[in-house]
């Protein structure tokens, strides 16, 4: 696959992530203020120790204070490359399964802790997640880091326990849908634009509270008008996506609530679908707990909370998370765009991006692939660049 940036721009024509997890363009950069007159930079975390070794070092760490095994689920959230959730890391999870229940042989089921990071992704995935990690489980906890948005969340509602660090973040489940019905987006005509559930649903709140439309004739039109802009079966998408998105969140509760709170699901399920207003919406964990209705949820402390904080920062730091991914001004730390002739075309060294890491202590698989930019001075002065993906899969580290 190829992707095809401006450097002045930097749009994206195409691009994906490898099988099933899709690349997208999603957040925004953290800064950090510095004092006056000093310059602008990023401060890197002091860890003492990098790589694979460390990594598993503080898994084990985490297993001790927790008295369970951990599995960590970890999809690239950079600016500029944003990796979804999605179903073909459920395979690999299952080689992780395998291996604790191997280990646990003859003593029972083990505690099973999911240490997840991401900015969600396919709404149908976290139930085919979850179920199978209770196929080997009788208790079920899910670690909070960082971000643990949409889908994300949906995965942590099936979750006995949620254990979240102060810079832990849970979001809304309503979905952002995409289907070959969406408009197209006016800053690029060949991508089509994502349709939140909430922003139909507003339009029609819009109408009848805040303009007080009321009557049938004008409530009519003002639905033509909707979907003469948004085709009929775009709308159709939504609502059955609204339809899921409230399914999986209640199915994924009942895993671990009783019947008889069946008021206490639909409290919650309505204040994640549709009571936060913003997809964007960052829940913390006392508004979690106090607001969602989230019962599960539960603080980590003292080295606990250290161990947790530091295997964040060793994925962060091994996948650039903090390191916005952007193709032309990587192309511009390889060679002098201004010296270029109109014309010539460029390609920097081999390059590679990590998009997912699916870790225990005894298996370490990682989604990644290994790229070349190719840039080229167009007659206007502007840089095209494109990229060309030499390798892209999984892989064992």
């Amino acid at each position: 696959m190829i992707a095809l940036f401006d450097a002045g721009r930097a749009l994206r024509a195409s691009s994906a992530a490898g099988r099933g997890h899709a690349r997208g363009v999603r957040g925004k950069g953290e800064g950090m203020a510095t004092k006056k007159n000093e310059k602008r930079a990023v401060t890197e975390p002091n860890l003492p120790a990098s790589g694979k070794t460390a990594r598993v070092a503080l898994i084990r760490q985490i297993q001790k204070a927790r008295e369970s095994r951990v599995i960590a689920y970890v999809t690239n959230t950079r600016q500029g490359l944003d990796v979804h959730m999605a179903l073909d890391v459920v395979r690999y999870v299952f080689d992780h399964l395998q291996a604790i229940s191997e280990a646990h042989k003859g003593s029972g089921k083990p505690r099973i802790d999911l240490f997840i990071h991401s900015n969600g992704g396919d709404g149908t995935m976290p139930w085919r997640l979850v179920t199978l990690i209770r196929e080997f489980t009788d208790h079920l906890g899910v670690l909070v880091p960082h971000r643990a948005f949409s889908a994300a969340t949906l995965t942590a509602l099936g979750a006995d326990e949620v254990v979240m660090h102060p810079m832990g973040m849970l979001g809304p489940t309503d979905a952002t849908v995409a289907n070959a019905f969406n408009p197209p987006d006016p800053a690029n005509p060949q991508r089509k634009l994502g349709i939140s559930v909430e922003d139909v649903t507003a339009y029609i709140q819009l109408v009848k509270d805040d303009a007080g439309i009321q009557h049938e004739d004008e409530l009519v039109q003002s639905l033509n008008i909707l979907a003469t802009n948004v085709h009929p079966l775009a709308l159709g998408n939504v609502k059955r996506s609204m339809s899921q998105s409230r399914m999986m969140a209640r199915k994924l509760l009942e895993l671990h609530m009783d019947a008889n709170q069946r008021h206490k699901i639909d409290e919650i399920v309505d204040n994640l679908t549709s009571k936060l207003f913003f997809h964007g919406h960052p829940i913390n964990r006392r508004e979690a707990r106090e607001q969602i209705g989230l019962s599960t949820v539960t603080d980590s402390s003292g080295d606990l909370e250290t161990a947790i904080w530091d295997l964040y920062l060793q994925y962060e730091a091994e996948m650039k998370l903090i390191e916005a991914f952007d193709p032309p001004m990587e192309f511009g730390r390889h060679h002098d765009i201004q010296a270029m002739p109109v014309g010539q075309t460029l390609a920097t060294t081999p390059a590679s991006n990590k998009f997912v890491y699916v870790e225990s202590e005894f298996i370490t698989h990682v989604s990644q692939d290994e790229y070349v930019l190719q840039g080229t001075k167009q007659p206007n002065g502007a840089l095209q660049v494109a990229i060309f993906n030499l390798k892209r899969g999984w892989a064992i580290e």
